[in-house]
Order: C-alpha cells, then sequence, then structure tokens
C-alpha cells in the first residue's frame, strides 16, 4: 500500500488514480466543442502540440509578436481533465501550447515554423524519452486561413524530410489551461530552479526539464 507520501509523488507525475468523486461526468460534447475563448482586441490565437509543453511554451514565449502563451490540453474527451487523466492516456488530451499573437508583428507562418523546428513530426506519440499519447504532433487551427497555412508549411515540410510526417492538423477544441505550476514553467525555474530566459529573441538552447 502507498504511504500518503508516494501517492502524493505518483499523483504529481501523472500516475495516481482519480477517485470516482472526483471525475467531472459532463457530456463529451464541451471538450470536443470549439474553442470559445476569445483573444485580446488585436489578437489572435494558435494552438500547437509538439511534446512535453514546458519547452514548447518556451520557445513560443521568445518569438517577437507573440504576447501571451498557456500551457493546457485540448483535443480529448474528459471536461475539466487534471494533468494526470491526460498522462493516464485516457482522456485522449494532447499538452498543447495556445499562442496569443499580434498578426502585424508576428505572422502565423512564422508560428508554423517554431512549430517545426521545435520537434520531430515523425515519431507517433513520442517525443524523446517522453512517451504517450499526451506528447502527439498536432497543429489545431482557428480559421480557413490557419488550416491553409498549416497544409501547406507540411507540404514543405516533408520536402525535406526523410520519414512521413504524421503531425495531425485538426481544428482547434476547447482549451483548458494547465495547472498554475505548470504554467511557464521554464522561465520559473523548471525543476532544478535554473531560471531560462523568456526574452523576445533569445536562441539560448532549451533545457526541456529545467
Amino acid at each position: 500500500m502507498n504511504s500518503p507520501r508516494m501517492s502524493s509523488w505518483l499523483n504529481k507525475f501523472g500516475f495516481g488514480a482519480r477517485t470516482e468523486s472526483s471525475i467531472d461526468s459532463s457530456s463529451s460534447e464541451i471538450p470536443q466543442g470549439p474553442d470559445h475563448d476569445v483573444p485580446d482586441p488585436g489578437q489572435q490565437f494558435a494552438q500547437f502540440g509538439a511534446g512535453c509543453f514546458w519547452g514548447v511554451e518556451l520557445a513560443y514565449q521568445r518569438v517577437t509578436g507573440v504576447t501571451k502563451t498557456e500551457a493546457g490540453y485540448s483535443q480529448g474527451f474528459v471536461h475539466n481533465p487534471r494533468y494526470e487523466d491526460v498522462c493516464s492516456g485516457t482522456s485522449s488530451h494532447s499538452e498543447v501550447v495556445r499562442v496569443q499573437y499580434d498578426p502585424n508583428e508576428c505572422s502565423y507562418e512564422s508560428l508554423l515554423d517554431v512549430f517545426w523546428a521545435r520537434h520531430d513530426p515523425t515519431t507517433l506519440n513520442r517525443q524523446g524519452n517522453d512517451v504517450g499519447t499526451q506528447y502527439r504532433s498536432g497543429i489545431y487551427f482557428y480559421t480557413p486561413e490557419q488550416e491553409k497555412a498549416a497544409l501547406e508549411s507540411q507540404d514543405r515540410q516533408q520536402k525535406i524530410l526523410n520519414r512521413k510526417i504524421i503531425t495531425e492538423i485538426l481544428p482547434a477544441k476547447k482549451f483548458y489551461q494547465a495547472e498554475e505550476d505548470h504554467q511557464q514553467y521554464l522561465a520559473k525555474g523548471g525543476r532544478f530552479g535554473s531560471k531560462q530566459s523568456a526574452g523576445k529573441g533569445c536562441n539560448d538552447p532549451i533545457r526541456c526539464y529545467g
């Protein structure tokens, strides 16, 4: 039998069992619906899944014209998922970063460039040592224009890779912000308390876990 301390540790890393009383039984129509959140005036949203959201978020924090980033969960079937639900693989959520950007300062195509450069889009449900459906590669579009740009960028990327890209390109669904300790995780110090720069234009190597 696990001690309370061990159970807490397991829950933190997604291995603990979710109790029946903590499960939200709301219809899957909610998480499968569109993202109805509204960006700030003059801004637009984009959603990307490219492995663990910690490093992906920091990469987008550094992009000039990006005004806000949020680590979260999308594309799943459970309303109000928790980190342990997502890590269990049973909720079908992807770890995503929702990017808010000023289109006058940052093109959607430049965000796509960061996406392709940040991860390996040819590995199924895996990025490095991170394995699970929550780490799948995905571009989740808000507009027909974003969809068109995403498909065209995928075609260009496929021409320079020798393995088939398996990135999913789908409409953005309801976004659930991840727990506060996941937000700007690496910029705040990460696992080892060593802060990484989120300065615009910074190109320091990103240490994925801090």
